[in-house]
């Protein structure tokens, strides 16, 4: 691979033979592929979502709870043949979709392990700080995305996440994520099929960053046509960092403004995460399971 482009990064590096700004070079790194039951109820449902944790991230949160395989890159490197081999031994074990999580810098390679297309939907379950035209390399191998809309405010992006153009970034991935799944879909038991679910996770400290992402998600699609899940589950596990306002969880009173305002803003297809139900066993162990 010369000159890597596949993220907004563009860092053009040779990942054939050197790492880029990802951590990774080109054949995928998976740290954990296992049953996870802690997605939305429309992706986990009663039996669990395939999931396959991708190591490496263009990304550099401060926060980052997966920081062992994003920073670290810890994990196996597979072939496409084994890729496709781990997708169909958790689709044995009933799981209701294939989700693969923070994919997007092995593209070339996990297109090839979809080819011939899967018995049941595959998740692209990313950071949101996707390119279109990469996007546009899965389009028909996926049917649903699960993007992160983390920043609308660009100066928090850059101090938390060295990525200041990410939500301009965020922005066009996900209307190119709407233009190839359409409105979202759910079937007859409760599952999402198809379609468009966007995540944004609560910072503390940080109200106007939540309110501007809720705001553009209501001004710029319609009822019916992506979820919206409201997440709270943040946790400062890599505390302590430059940042202190990050070294607490969610008060409160954080959330339930939070929620408040997603209320007023007209958004009723998606999910809240009750403050209560955060902890730490949200962060799956990376060790290297079904691989």
């Amino acid at each position: 691979m010369e000159g890597c482009n596949l993220c907004p990064r563009r860092c053009g590096v040779d990942r054939s033979s050197h790492t880029g700004v990802c951590g990774v070079r080109v054949e995928p790194v998976v740290a954990r592929a296992s049953v996870h039951m802690w997605e939305e109820p429309v992706i986990s449902g009663t039996r669990g979502s395939g999931t396959v944790f991708f190591s490496g991230c263009p990304l550099k949160c401060v926060y980052c709870q997966n920081r062992k395989i994003s920073a670290g890159c810890f994990g196996k490197p597979v072939t496409a043949e084994r890729l496709r081999q781990i997708f169909f031994r958790l689709i044995d074990q009933g799981v209701h979709n294939i989700n693969l999580v923070t994919p997007s810098h092995f593209t070339p390679v996990i297109v090839k392990a979809l080819e011939g297309g899967l018995p049941v939907p595959v998740v692209w379950n990313t950071g949101g700080y996707d390119l279109p035209e990469t996007l546009r390399r899965v389009e028909g191998l996926v049917q649903i995305y699960m993007p992160d809309f983390k920043y609308a405010d660009a100066a928090l992006a850059g101090k938390y996440s060295g990525a200041p153009d990410y939500p301009e970034a965020a922005k066009k991935a996900i209307l190119e994520m709407f233009r190839q799944t359409g409105p979202y879909e759910i079937g007859k038991d409760g599952l999402m099929k198809r379609g468009v679910l966007i995540r944004h996770l609560i910072l503390p400290g940080n109200p106007e960053n939540t309110r501007q992402a809720i705001d553009w998600v209501a001004e710029t699609f319609s009822p019916g046509d992506v979820l919206f899940s409201l997440m709270s589950q943040y946790t400062p596990v890599n505390a302590p960092h430059p940042y202190p306002e990050l070294d607490r969880r969610l008060m409160e009173e954080e959330h339930d403004a939070a929620i408040r305002y997603l209320e007023e803003a007209g958004i009723e297809d998606g999910f809240f995460q009750d403050l209560g139900s955060v902890s730490e066993s949200f962060i799956p162990d990376f060790d290297l399971s079904g691989i």
